[in-house]
């Protein structure tokens, strides 16, 4: 990416969004926006702010937690207290100039504050709401607290993580909040390019659990007609072989796939072993799924002789996909990483730079990028009170006095 490319204009520049969400998944889909240029005010509670602030390791020089700065970027902090008369009025100020609002509080919350998504759409017509929460707006769980645990659970993806003989696990990540977070965002986008055609906005609805479910492929189907229970099956999935993680000499991990017909020939070919690809036993994918464990002993009878590199040289020239288990430090390292600017270096707060990952998806004409980390708790209050409502110093001197901002 050139210089040029760094400074085109982004697709979401002339949206305004307010952000009310805390912890991850409102949070992220604020962050997937602002990534492409949406003006993101995050409201965030005087005096603490998103306990996201607070969340992950802390930087080894500063003692400050690292994790706001990447789920933080791009974003305009302002402090209101929502609790008080006067915050939830200057929320409604805010809302009525306001393309979208993100929340994601416990079900019935922005109604307790008289800011359901009916009243302040009086106000602005073509205002999108996007609500993310742990079970949706409705339905007989709507009300109970949802968090990405549980949400993941429900939504059938920790009945697979794992293996079969031991309890279900988690993924390394709040990935059901992500998720939640990512569809929201994509929710967001549905809802305003139909606002371009009639003028109106609408309510997107997120819930973790059903963004789990969405993701899920043929688990439901699978069931209802075939009779199956998809069940956990560790580093591999069922039926489907070779495809693994094997062992290498040097203690290392080599992930293969090679389940499609041609491409399994070519991992034979490059075993030494061509006629392996004809056997019976594995000359077809049903066959090869019957015989799978058999066949991954074969597979990694071959990689425990090579070192890790060694194997994915080898099956890198032969088009057999196949690749390294990366931890961060191979990230930062690795050439493909640097040549797609895939992770990308922002000056922190203090001026020093803090690698993280860049913004995706890729667009050729207008890309998003990171153009600051996280913003320090009411950085951007008066700024945005002054801009988007015209108040003078004085008033706002007297909402801070007061304890609104």
């Amino acid at each position: 990416m050139n210089e040029h490319d760094t400074q085109a204009p982004m697709p979401l520049s002339n949206i305004r969004i307010l952000e009310l969400g805390q912890l991850i998944a409102g949070p992220y889909c604020g962050q997937v926006l602002a990534d492409f240029g949406a003006q993101v005010i995050k409201i965030e509670p005087p005096g603490k702010g998103d306990a996201m602030r607070q969340w992950g390791e802390a930087d080894q020089d500063t003692g400050e937690p690292l994790w706001w700065n990447v789920i933080g970027r791009n974003k305009q902090s302002v402090t209101l207290d929502l609790r008080q008369t006067r915050g939830q009025d200057l929320l409604r100020e805010l809302a009525s100039q306001a393309d979208v609002i993100i929340e994601n509080f416990r079900l019935g919350t922005m109604e307790r504050w008289d800011l359901s998504y009916e009243s302040l759409v009086r106000a602005n017509p073509g205002l999108v709401m996007v609500r993310v929460t742990g079970f949706g707006q409705d339905g007989p769980y709507a009300s109970r607290a949802g968090f990405a645990s549980v949400c993941e659970a429900m939504g059938g993806l920790r009945y697979l993580s794992g293996y079969p003989d031991r309890p279900p696990v988690r993924v390394g990540i709040s990935i059901g909040d992500t998720l939640a977070g990512l569809h929201a965002a994509l929710g967001t986008m549905m809802a305003l390019h139909q606002r371009e055609r009639t003028g109106r906005g609408q309510v997107v609805d997120s819930s973790i659990f059903e963004s789990v479910l969405a993701m899920m492929e043929n688990l439901i189907p699978e069931y209802a007609r075939a009779g199956k229970v998809r069940e956990r099956s560790g580093s591999f999935l069922p039926g489907i072989a070779p495809s693994n993680t094997y062992p290498a000499r040097d203690g290392r991990d080599v992930v293969i796939g090679a389940n499609q017909d041609t491409v399994f020939r070519r991992l034979c070919e490059a075993m030494g072993q061509p006629r392996l690809a004809d056997h019976p036993d594995y000359a077809t994918h049903r066959a090869r799924g019957e015989h799978q464990q058999v066949l991954d002993d074969l597979v990694a009878t071959w990689t425990r002789q090579h070192d890790a590199q060694q194997v994915v040289d080898i099956l890198a020239e032969a088009g057999v996909p196949a690749g390294l288990v990366y931890r961060a430090p191979d990230m930062l390292a690795d050439p493909h990483f640097k040549a797609r600017e895939a992770i990308v270096e922002v000056p922190d707060r203090h001026g020093k730079p803090l690698p993280m990952q860049n913004v995706f998806p890729r667009l050729s004409d207008t890309p998003g990028r990171v153009r600051q980390v996280g913003p320090q708790l009411g950085e951007h209050t008066e700024a945005v009170l002054s801009d988007w409502l015209g108040l003078a110093p004085d008033a706002i001197d007297a909402l801070r006095t007061d304890g609104v901002i």
